[in-house]
């Protein structure tokens, strides 16, 4: 009952916070500079044809009214039309959406059981030079913005070795295994975005549990140093573990966006910074509403699962 009430509240909150967002979202692209009629018909275009597109597009309207109707559109599917391309926005969108979902699901399916990996073994050979290795590069890592990882990669891969194409672009007719030929740099772009991260919080939650009574307990019965960590103190890490992998995934599908731009991926970070510059206005709200609610979904399971890993969380102190 306890359990109910804390998912219940935490959903509820995660509903207010996404109202919130939307809000943000709209006065974002209210403050965006220039006029989306403007920017649609060109500059030569007379201001009889701005003032009828003006008309047409509502933008003439007060912002509260224009930002219930959008967000009561929206609610109900109905996502409107591309200002640029006349194009209903739901198919374009669901084909960005796989594209950025795609790369960030090969990512994380690099980056999540590496950083495990490399945060037990560096829990377990805690103070040794290895330990020290993987902490001097998980820091260097987390050092680099992404889009400096990005061109570095480029440069030595993609322009001096030829290894991959400079262009990672993908589409429907291509095979599984050209397409993950093409997203290889700006995976591992992301990879390195998060790997640290994830790697450090995995070896700070092993050793935390490494100090409790019953790993000495496990000790004085014999069992080795591996067998302590594997078997018994990441089985209890498990729930931060778990917290701190849905917090990463998070953060890399929000910063899919730069690595995107600098790979001229299609994806739906490529399509909203284009979207901005063409003053489209329908799709920028769209693809930061899909961001944020993504954001938001992804810190709401961090939470409930923090809640079901850790029973002192159900109890208000």
């Amino acid at each position: 009952m306890v359990l109910t009430r804390l998912i219940a509240k935490r959903l509820f909150g995660a509903l207010v916070t996404l109202w919130f967002v939307t809000v943000l979202i709209f006065l974002a692209v209210e403050c965006l500079p220039g006029d989306a009629a403007e920017a649609l018909l060109g500059k030569d275009a007379t201001p009889v044809a701005v003032e009828n597109l003006r008309a047409e597009l509502h933008l003439n309207d007060p912002p509260v009214e224009r930002y219930v109707g959008w967000l009561g559109r929206v609610a109900v599917g109905d996502l409107g039309k591309s200002l640029t391309t006349n194009r209903p926005i739901a198919p374009m969108l669901a084909t960005r959406l796989s594209n950025t979902l795609f790369l960030a699901a090969t990512a994380a399916a690099i980056a999540v059981p590496l950083a495990i990996i490399l945060g037990l073994v560096s829990a377990l050979y805690r103070g040794t030079r290895l330990d020290r290795v993987i902490s001097v590069l998980s820091l260097a890592s987390i050092s680099f913005p992404e889009f400096f990882v990005g061109y570095i990669l480029l440069v030595v891969f993609a322009l001096n070795l030829g290894w991959f194409p400079v262009l990672s672009g993908i589409n429907p007719d291509m095979g599984l295994g050209e397409q993950l030929h093409r997203i290889v740099l700006p995976a591992l772009t992301l990879v390195c975005l998060v790997l640290a991260y994830m790697m450090r919080m995995t070896r700070a939650a092993v050793i935390n549990v490494l100090s409790n009574p019953y790993i000495e307990m496990a000790e004085l019965k014999g069992c080795s140093r591996r067998e302590i960590i594997v078997r018994h103190a990441f089985v209890n890490a498990v729930g931060p573990v778990a917290n701190v992998v849905a917090l990463s995934l998070a953060y890399l599908v929000v910063g899919v966006v730069v690595v995107e731009v600098v790979f001229t991926y299609p994806g739906l970070g490529q399509w909203m910074v284009d979207s901005v510059s063409k003053q489209d206005i329908l799709v920028v709200q769209i693809c930061g509403l899909i961001f944020g609610a993504t954001y938001i979904g992804l810190n709401l399971t961090a939470d409930i699962v923090a809640v079901l890993f850790n029973p002192k969380l159900r109890h208000p102190r």
